[in-house]
């Protein structure tokens, strides 16, 4: 692998969500100036203390209006976009963001003749999916290779770490539900990565175009689970002492027909048509051990914030000392 050359300036689209403040963390860490592209500026502040004095400067923007996009790229070596729905809604639907959002970064970038492009996709992205999410996801990368050839996409599975939706979400159902905890789609299976691992290949592929441009990766986890597998483990993490009730296909289909459309719901349309597919990283794909990552289990990093959601928390007898390395941890 050729040495890592950091470039001067990197424009990080969506950089305030889940994965963001992690990426952010990696390229400040590699010394790289950073602007980062957020819908609100005083709600990304918590960006500005990852980095040195003026070495992160947040910016407003939304990829659904090009000129801002384009401005916000203007002179930078390399941009990484992040931006991703995963329900419908205020305003902003897949095709929106996940198409022409995409579009609209990998033009800024080209236009502003950047060394690197780094898209981040998801595992299930295919343009002939049945699933809105899955197909807008294909839809967009194939806009990204259009106008910028040489990006590198990225495809993770689903992501934990300690302010995830996943993760955090079955927890707290676990947590909250009365007497059972309902299971939909038992056997489709998923491949947890850890957020940091993904972070850190971004900011690999960001810093390092001439071994990672034009390529197509898929991470994923050291271990694949079910999601009755996946439940369970939960349940047993925050002692919530529940029985798992697998709910049959044709009815878990029903409802999200029936409630899928309200605010909020637990489970929408095009999350059930999701759910037909493993989320699992394809058979000969590349993968983690590409940018000589060794995938952290989901097993050493969940249990630490798993905790505070066990009856009295850490003073639950039960509880013993969480497992994750220090280094492992957002700094």
């Amino acid at each position: 692998m050729a040495h890592l050359t950091t470039p001067t300036l990197i424009t990080i689209v969506g950089g305030a969500g889940f994965v963001g403040r992690y990426v952010v963390q990696e390229l400040a860490k590699r010394g790289a100036r950073l602007r980062v592209v957020v819908r609100d500026v005083h709600r990304a502040a918590h960006l500005k203390p990852l980095g040195g004095v003026g070495q992160v400067a947040l910016v407003a923007g939304d990829v659904r209006h090009a000129a801002l996009i384009d401005a916000a790229c203007d002179g930078a070596d390399a941009v990484v976009n992040l931006v991703g729905i995963l329900a419908e809604g205020g305003g902003a639907g897949f095709d929106d963001v996940h198409v022409a959002g995409a579009k609209n970064v990998a033009a800024a970038a080209a236009k502003a003749g950047a060394g690197a492009l780094v898209h981040v996709s998801a595992i299930g992205a295919d343009a002939e999916s049945e699933s809105a999410y899955g197909r807008s996801k294909g839809e967009g990368e194939a806009a990204v290779r259009a106008a910028f050839p040489r990006a590198t996409i990225l495809r993770p599975s689903i992501l934990f770490g300690p302010e995830d939706q996943f993760i955090n979400r079955f927890a707290a159902l676990a947590r909250g539900l009365p007497f059972v905890f309902p299971v939909v789609a038992p056997k489709t299976r998923f491949q947890p990565a850890y957020v940091l691992d993904v972070a850190r290949a971004i900011a690999m592929a960001a810093t390092a175009p001439a071994d990672f441009a034009g390529q197509t990766y898929e991470l994923g986890g050291p271990k694949i689970w079910s999601m009755r597998e996946l439940l369970a483990w939960i349940v047993d993490q925050t002692y919530a002492g529940k029985p798992l009730a697998e709910v049959p296909d044709a009815v878990a289909s029903r409802l999200a027909s029936l409630t899928g459309w309200l605010p909020g719901a637990p489970l929408t349309r095009d999350q059930w048509l999701m759910l037909q597919t493993d989320n699992v990283v394809a058979p000969g794909a590349r993968g983690f051990e590409a940018f000589g990552i060794r995938p952290v289990p989901l097993e050493a990093i969940a249990p630490a914030y798993l905790v505070r959601y066990r009856k009295q928390g850490r003073f639950n007898p039960g509880t013993a000392a969480a497992p994750g390395a220090p280094d492992q941890q957002l700094l």
